[in-house]
């Protein structure tokens, strides 16, 4: 059995701040001043199949100062697992019995890559992840658990030869507008509100990244994992009921790989692809919810669709003194290079970015500052320790845009 050992990194930093979660006890460090504040360690080894050479076996220590507070920190690293990584990124640690020992393997993992994605969706992390240890048999359980009353209904309605009505009915993957609308209202309800108010939402940006990256991802999966059982059953059984030998159904399976590949491939291009207009989605019903007025994806020049045009394209041409109150406003879930393209639809207006990305890194900003191009992000995000948007100028809130940009704006906007 491997229990999982999982903790969100700092960016370009080679060393980590775990809590104490089931590492070898730590022993007090005999010290020649007797008064002074007692330091707390552990020493036990580890492996790192990422590092080169000798640097693959670490003799790691784990030490917590106690004049320093409750902090607890992880050293003698491979320090090139870490040197290039993004911010929030991962530290992976599997912990499995070796002989009478315990043994440790790690893994650093980018948190831009495919692997971080994988990582998300297999352990069920949520964005404001830090630290957790996870039991790969309790995780299967769990999964298990969530589909077993979808399968018995799913294997009924095979044998009644319904299953192409209960894929319509009861796994149909709602579009990405209605879905949205599903998480917002979810949202609603869970904290009591009418509308998605930014001028009466205490944490604006909080509350849309509660909604895209945490409600409407989970409601997303849930689809997608009854869309995607239905297909599985109906590529190896086929729509009709009949008679088959556990043989049979492992030819077909056997037969059927290549669809059964691309319907996996699919999946993962399914949840790239929704995400970006779906926090669109999102911010329309935010600006709606505060009066704000704006056009959605109206062409400027050829070519140039901003997301929104606040607002709208006919004031901020008309040539008077107000119009440069008016601003474009651009939404991307996450953003790696893609923000280069949306710079060159701000022409000589004002523009605004918002995303709930935590993986930005701090050289990424700067260079968005030197394009003019301002960012709008969670209030969780801007201090915290895994982020690097704190101490930018051109980084704000969603909350301080709102108040700070948009409410002054709007008496020029009337």
């Amino acid at each position: 059995m491997v229990h999982l050992l999982c903790c969100t990194l700092r960016g370009q930093r080679s060393g980590t701040k775990p809590r104490q979660v089931h590492f070898p006890p730590l022993g007090t460090k005999a010290r020649k001043d007797a008064n002074a504040a007692p330091i707390r360690e552990a020493w036990f080894d580890t492996y790192w199949p990422q590092a080169s050479g000798d640097e693959r076996s670490k003799h790691t220590r784990i030490v917590h100062y106690t004049s320093k507070g409750p902090e607890t920190h992880m050293t003698r690293l491979p320090k090139e697992c870490f040197g290039y990584l993004s911010p929030a990124s991962f530290l992976v640690m599997g912990r499995y019995r070796k002989g009478e020992d315990t043994a440790y393997e790690c893994l650093t993992i980018d948190s831009t890559s495919d692997d971080a994605e994988l990582l998300l969706a297999q352990l069920d992390i949520t964005p404001d992840f830090l630290i957790g240890e996870f039991e790969t048999a309790e995780i299967r359980a769990r999964e298990q658990d969530r589909v077993l009353d979808f399968v018995e209904e799913l294997i009924a309605a095979w044998h009644a030869g319904t299953i192409v009505d209960f894929a319509r009915a009861r796994a149909a993957m709602p579009k990405t507008e209605e879905l949205a609308g599903l998480a917002r209202g979810r949202y609603l309800q869970m904290h009591g509100l009418e509308r998605l108010d930014p001028f009466v939402i205490k944490r604006p940006g909080d509350a849309l990244r509660e909604i895209s990256r945490i409600i409407e991802w989970d409601m997303f999966r849930e689809f997608q994992r009854r869309e995607r059982a239905v297909e599985l059953v109906r590529i190896v059984m086929g729509d009709d009921p009949r008679d088959m030998t556990v043989a049979e159904v492992i030819r077909q399976l056997v037969n059927e790989l290549p669809r059964v590949d691309a319907l996996m491939l699919s999946a993962s291009q399914q949840r790239k692809s929704r995400a970006g207009y779906s926090y669109e989605h999102h911010i329309e019903a935010m600006l709606v919810g505060g009066g704000i007025p704006f056009e959605k994806q109206v062409v400027i020049e050829a070519k140039k669709r901003p997301d929104f045009i606040l607002p709208s394209l006919r004031f901020i041409r008309s040539g008077d003194a107000a119009a440069a109150s008016g601003l474009i406003l651009s939404a991307k879930t996450t953003l790696r290079e893609r923000w280069k393209q949306v710079e060159r639809e701000k022409g000589e207006h004002r523009l605004y970015l918002t995303t709930v990305d935590e993986n930005i890194a701090g050289n990424a900003i700067e260079d968005m500052a030197s394009f003019g191009v301002h960012l709008v992000i969670p209030e969780s995000l801007m201090d915290a320790r895994e982020t690097e948007y704190s101490g930018h100028k051109n980084v704000l809130t969603f909350e301080q845009f709102c108040s700070g940009v948009i409410r002054p704006a709007m008496n020029q906007w009337a």
